[in-house]
């Protein structure tokens, strides 16, 4: 602890690097104040019913928000927007050839994509604010008039605007990816709630010190498990061929190949609550008063509808039916596997090594390697699947276990994103360390 305090002190003492980090302190107050400048037409009792009720994917949204979609202000939509459009171009860039040839023509393939990205990005923006607001209308949380409707959608468009350029700049003028630490900071400016409602039930003697031991103990075990294995990487040894060029041998020495556990990150759980979710997210709307309304118009009686809707929502939602539950694991499962084979061609690289005169020992070059590639990648996945599964599960059961249900930190997606974004950050100042020859944090 004190040598990575020793180097975070010689990181302050670098100006460059301390205006980096100063820069994007800066940027995280912003943020911070923006979150909290609140959108007129709201009634903020109904909208707490409804969170309170179990609006499952509001939930995840308003992780994502920073709480924002709760007080529902002006960064309401927070940086999902976003995060969907780049992972649909991602898709897109696997299924288009013409897209895929433009991704490899480098920086100036890179920055259109790049642009056609914030482009979806406002349009997805646009579409998901009227559709939370039509939500929220049919739940009687929303009632302004239809000026105050589109008012509250152009605002909440140029928040999710707001936040791509204040990413781009984090990226360049300070330290670490800067769409991962806007979900970090949202995450984050959540905690304090978190701790003082905690104390509020242990004040209250609602809950003992051995409730918050048991916490904090998974807390910690759960951040060890998440550091080993988003460091985890299997080492494949590779083999460069002699190469000669005029009087000079080129190639010959060895390295190594990196496949690492969690390929895919925390994009699968994303992927695998948004589908799970989404019975019950649409039974939801249908319960909506207005809409129950009209259906009890054909004769349907209203209490029939509204134990459909309820018993539709306890046996989709996942935590509150154990099929569901299950079902969400697995889907996390799948989802590690298909994101991992998005982002990870053995293909590609089995070609790459061949044309460099590279080959794994033992295995031909070519075809041999590829399949070699892709069962080593198959194998190693499956750690990282099973542990995305037990990790995106956790958040239904620690409350349960340690009987504090107030810090949701613990568990689930938020911590798995809060441990990899400070990992992240914390080799990039080290790499900025080692470029002026000072021992890192990592080190």
């Amino acid at each position: 602890m004190k040598e990575r305090l020793a180097s975070l002190g010689q990181a302050l003492r670098v100006p460059d690097i301390r205006s980096r980090i100063t820069f994007v302190m800066w940027m995280f107050a912003v943020y911070v104040a923006c979150a909290h400048v609140p959108l007129p037409g709201i009634d903020k009792d109904a909208l707490a019913a409804l969170f309170s009720g179990g609006f499952g994917l509001g939930e995840i949204l308003d992780t994502f928000a920073g709480g924002s979609l709760k007080r529902f202000s002006l960064l309401a939509l927070g940086i999902m927007p976003y995060i969907n459009a780049s992972i649909i171009f991602q898709l897109l860039v696997m299924a288009i050839p013409s897209l895929e040839e433009l991704q490899k023509e480098g920086e100036y393939g890179q920055r259109k994509i790049n642009q056609w990205t914030k482009y979806l990005t406002m349009g997805l923006a646009v579409l998901q604010a009227f559709g939370m607001i039509g939500f929220f209308k049919g739940n009687a949380a929303f009632v302004g008039d239809p000026f105050i409707l589109v008012f509250d959608v152009l605002m909440m468009t140029a928040g999710t605007a707001f936040l791509m350029w204040m990413g781009d700049m984090i990226t360049e003028r300070g330290i670490g990816q800067g769409v991962s630490l806007i979900i970090f900071v949202g995450i984050m400016t959540r905690m304090p709630q978190d701790i003082a409602e905690t104390l509020v039930l242990w004040a209250n003697e609602q809950i003992g010190i051995a409730n918050i031991a048991l916490l904090v103990g998974i807390f910690v075990c759960t951040i060890y498990g998440i550091v080993k294995v988003q460091q985890a990487q299997r080492k494949i040894p590779v083999q460069y061929a002699k190469r000669v060029k005029g009087n000079k041998v080129y190639g010959g020495q060895s390295s190594f190949l990196p496949i690492r556990v969690n390929q895919a990150g925390v994009i699968p759980i994303i992927f695998a609550i948004s589908i799970a979710l989404f019975p019950a997210t649409i039974a939801q709307f249908v319960g909506s008063e207005s809409v129950v309304e009209s259906i009890s118009r054909i004769g349907i009686d209203k209490d029939a509808i509204s134990n459909t809707i309820f018993a539709v929502v306890q046996f989709t939602t996942p935590g509150r039916n154990g099929f569901a539950t299950f079902l969400y694991f697995v889907l996390v499962v799948l989802f590690t596997y298909f994101y991992t084979a998005v982002t990870f061609n053995p293909e590609q690289i089995a070609e790459n090594l061949q044309k460099n005169g590279g080959a794994v020992p033992g295995i031909r070059p070519g075809e041999r390697t590829r399949d070699y590639l892709d069962k080593i990648l198959f194998r190693i996945t499956l750690a990282g699947a099973l542990f995305l599964g037990v990790v995106a599960i956790m958040q239904y059961y620690v409350g349960d276990i340690t009987g504090v249900t107030t810090f949701g930190l613990v568990g689930g997606t938020s911590l798995l994103i809060v441990v990899g974004v400070a990992l992240d950050t914390m080799q990039q100042i080290e790499a900025q360390l080692l470029m002026r020859h000072y021992q890192g944090f990592l080190a």
